[in-house]
């Protein structure tokens, strides 16, 4: 279609790189690939998180694999922004100087 988008994504990984190299591999796709990227980018996200972890979950198990990862993610889509995160990882966006918060941080103290 004519519409721009645009990702980034940002991965922390804890116990090891493999859960983040393995993230930074695939999400993108999943995400691209998802059939709700036009309609419905939210829920795109949601979901190709969901599955990169199902993804890694059967090959850290088939692997012997133990590490994990916390993430991050901007999709740009025309002139909105939809941001995704998972465990700890933090955005920030700045406009005209000011921070505008986007998320409420994940604190092992929050329900």
């Amino acid at each position: 279609d004519d519409t721009d988008r645009a990702f980034f994504a940002v991965f922390d990984g804890h116990g090891g790189v493999d859960a983040a190299n393995y993230s930074a591999t695939h999400l993108h796709v999943n995400v691209g690939l998802h059939e709700e990227i036009v309609k419905n980018p939210a829920e795109a996200l949601k979901c190709s998180f969901q599955k990169t972890d199902e993804m890694f979950l059967f090959k850290a198990k088939r692997e012997k694999l133990r590490s994990g990862t916390t993430g991050v993610s901007a999709l740009i889509v025309g002139n909105k922004l939809h941001i995704a995160w998972l465990g700890d990882s933090q955005v920030m966006l700045v406009q005209q100087g000011k921070a505008v918060t986007l998320m409420e941080p994940h604190k092992p103290e929050r329900e």
